[in-house]
Formats: structure tokens, C-alpha cells, sequence
């Protein structure tokens, strides 16, 4: 692959991954609720998603989800539906801050929150038919049929992966320090109602994509 075409991949898949969506709206979140290292969880299971997706685009199977009406109706309900789920949650419950000194007795449910946060980023990424169209778009245009795929398979995805990673990650950052300095629990309230309702629209444009 030529050093132009890996700078036009970068490019894309740059600009791709620090445009706002579902995925960096729940790092934003799970930020401000839970600080920044438990919050990698949740952005480690977004590039697991991605990864998978990658793969499925790279072997020409994700056009089978984009084409089959059923699959492709499957996936955005389910997505769909999440995205709602959250919102509504968010938007009756408000965030959920604790101080970084979290007493010992929460650690008990250390590793169920951990889990369900790794969960809520797999699942963001791969309930997302949108995500699927993209990758499903992008990665043969950059294969050169006539080179080994390994290779060239292990270069994009890890491009695409490690930018998703450090973007997400400046977004888990940015959200929670912003969040702390302007007086968090006091916050709480408003922006669980905010992310809420973002959370529900980007829940309804989902219903609302149609087959290409």
C-alpha cells in the first residue's frame, strides 16, 4: 500500500472518529459518571466492535447485514432501541457522579460495572448499521487486490482502531475534567437530561435509516 493512500485512510478514518455520535455521546457519559479508567473500558469494547466490523467489511460480509431487509431491519431496531433505553434512563436518573474516593464497600461491584461497560461500547458499535455502511465503504476502497490481505487488513484496522482509541479517550477526558470544575453534582440533573434527550433522538434518526 503506497504512503499516500495509508494518509488519505488516516485522513478519513480521523475525521470519522472525532465527528460526535452515539459512541463518543456514552464515553462523554460513563466519563462524567465514573471518571476516565473505568470509562476506557467502555472505549476498549467500541474498538473490539469496530474491529469485528472491520473485519466483516474487509471479507465483503457486511454487505449481506446492508442488503438482507430483515438483518439489516434487526440491527437498527436493536440499536435503535438501546439508544432510547439509555436515554430515557438518563433523562429519569441523571448521572450518577461519586467522588473519585469511592468508598471500599462499592467494590463489590467492581467487576459487574466494569463488564457492563466494556458490553455498552461492543454494543454501541455493533448495533449501529450506519458504523457497518462506513466501514463497509471505506475499507475495500483502500485493498489492493493484487498485495497479501493480512497485512494490509492488520495496517488499516489498526490505523482506524488506534484513532477511534485516542479519540474517545480525548473525549473521556475533556468530559469528565469539564464536568468536575464546574461543580459536577450540581450539574447532575441538567446534563443527564441533555445527554437524555441526544440519546433519544440519535435512537429515532436510527429508526429513521432506511436501505441504500
Amino acid at each position: 500500500m503506497s504512503p499516500e493512500n495509508l494518509i488519505i485512510f488516516s485522513t478519513i478514518a480521523f475525521i470519522a472518529t472525532i465527528t460526535p455520535g452515539p459512541a463518543i455521546m456514552l464515553v462523554s457519559t460513563n466519563s462524567m459518571n465514573f471518571g476516565v479508567q473505568k470509562t476506557i473500558l467502555t472505549i476498549l469494547g467500541n474498538i473490539t466492535g469496530l474491529f469485528f466490523m472491520s473485519l466483516l467489511s474487509i471479507l465483503g460480509l457486511s454487505t449481506f447485514v446492508l442488503y438482507s431487509a430483515p438483518i439489516f431491519f434487526l440491527v437498527k431496531i436493536i440499536g435503535a432501541c438501546y439508544l432510547i433505553y439509555l436515554g430515557i434512563k438518563l433523562w429519569k436518573r441523571g448521572l450518577n457522579f461519586k467522588p473519585e474516593n469511592t468508598p471500599l464497600s462499592d467494590q463489590k461491584n467492581s467487576v459487574i460495572s466494569s463488564y457492563k461497560l466494556f458490553l455498552q461500547g461492543l454494543f454501541i458499535s455493533l448495533s449501529n448499521p450506519k458504523a457497518i455502511a462506513f466501514t463497509t465503504a471505506l475499507f475495500p476502497q483502500f485493498i489492493d487486490s493484487a498485495s497479501p490481505l493480512k497485512y494490509q487488513f492488520i495496517t488499516l484496522v489498526s490505523i482506524f482502531m488506534l484513532l477511534s482509541f485516542c479519540s474517545l479517550l480525548g473525549y473521556a477526558i475533556m468530559a469528565s475534567k469539564v464536568f468536575r470544575s464546574s461543580g459536577g453534582l450540581k450539574l447532575e440533573k441538567f446534563i443527564g437530561k441533555t445527554f437524555g434527550a441526544i440519546f433519544i433522538g440519535f435512537g429515532l434518526a436510527l429508526a429513521a435509516t432506511t436501505q441504500k
